[in-house]
């Protein structure tokens, strides 16, 4: 039998520390919506290990909608829901209401508009109080915090000029001009954080 989940390394490395600081600053239960998520390892396994929130997971990638939904099979979450296909920049999302949104390693890897997006449909999506996790590689007042971060990003902008780590600081401005407060940026191994945005 074809197994039609993606595996990366990355997911696995970086799952406990995430899973750390997910365990601490989302609601206790209520409605996730995952953005870009990717092979689906994430979903798996913080919908397995965070059984009283509902994870709704997104992908824009018909590829990793299906890897997705295996990893959902495979891990038998039932608050795990099936994939959805999502494009940021997209006015209609397949939820109108969260309690939270989580996002891992996007905004780097796809055009500034996406990224903008984001923000708007965070800002329509989050109820009073919400959460918003995102998790990846970020500059801070323009400059890069670890010398691997810069060669990252000089690599990914030669694979696509519309690609780069972009600077939480101004990230946090716009989320903010949305109603979005970033509440802390957590350190993560591999030079990464996770910026931790509030709805009040």
């Amino acid at each position: 039998m074809t197994d039609r989940r993606l595996h990366w390394p990355a997911p696995v490395r970086n799952r406990d520390p995430i899973l750390e600081v997910l365990r601490r600053v989302l609601p206790p239960r209520g409605t996730v919506l995952e953005v870009s998520a990717g092979s689906g390892q994430h979903a798996a396994w913080f919908a397995t290990h965070l059984p009283e929130l509902t994870w709704h997971p997104t992908d824009l990638d018909p590829e990793h909608l299906v890897s997705i939904d295996a990893w959902a099979e495979d891990c038998g979450a039932p608050n795990l829901r099936p994939a959805a296909p999502l494009d940021v920049r997209d006015d209609a999302w397949p939820l109108d209401r969260a309690d939270a949104v989580y996002c891992a390693n996007m905004i780097h890897i796809a055009p500034w508009e996406a990224a903008l997006g984001l923000l708007d449909g965070v800002g329509r999506l989050l109820r009073d109080g919400g959460v918003f996790a995102l998790y990846g590689p970020f500059t801070r007042d323009g400059r890069h915090t670890a010398p691997s971060n810069e060669r990252f990003d000089a690599s990914l902008k030669a694979r696509d000029p519309s690609w780069g780590v972009r600077d939480l600081d101004h990230f946090a401005t716009l989320a903010a001009s949305r109603g979005l407060r970033l509440d802390e940026a957590v350190a993560m191994p591999a030079n990464n954080l996770t910026a931790v945005f509030r709805l009040p």
